[in-house]
């Protein structure tokens, strides 16, 4: 599982066998959230056990650094679609 950047106790990751759309999920403090790229930014999917004051943190860092999650996408799915 490529993890791609760790904040506010919450993992930014992947997951090895995934599918488009771009997609981040975030985990830690016993929740989960997913957020799908939208060709403009990454909007909020679903969310199970964070608080609404950490999901604002959450969006704020992957509004951030939406170019450094793009860029991990594109290298490690690429890599892995040519390997196939």
């Amino acid at each position: 599982m490529p993890e791609i950047f760790r904040a506010y106790g919450f993992v930014f990751m992947f997951f090895s066998l995934e599918h488009e759309p771009i997609h981040i999920h975030v985990i830690g403090k016993g929740g989960d959230a997913k957020y799908v790229w939208n060709g403009t930014n990454f909007e909020f999917k679903e969310q199970h056990g964070i608080k609404a004051s950490d999901l604002r943190k959450i969006k704020k860092m992957i509004d951030d650094n939406s170019d450094i999650i793009l860029n991990n996408w594109n290298r490690y799915f690429r890599k892995d679609a040519e390997n196939k």
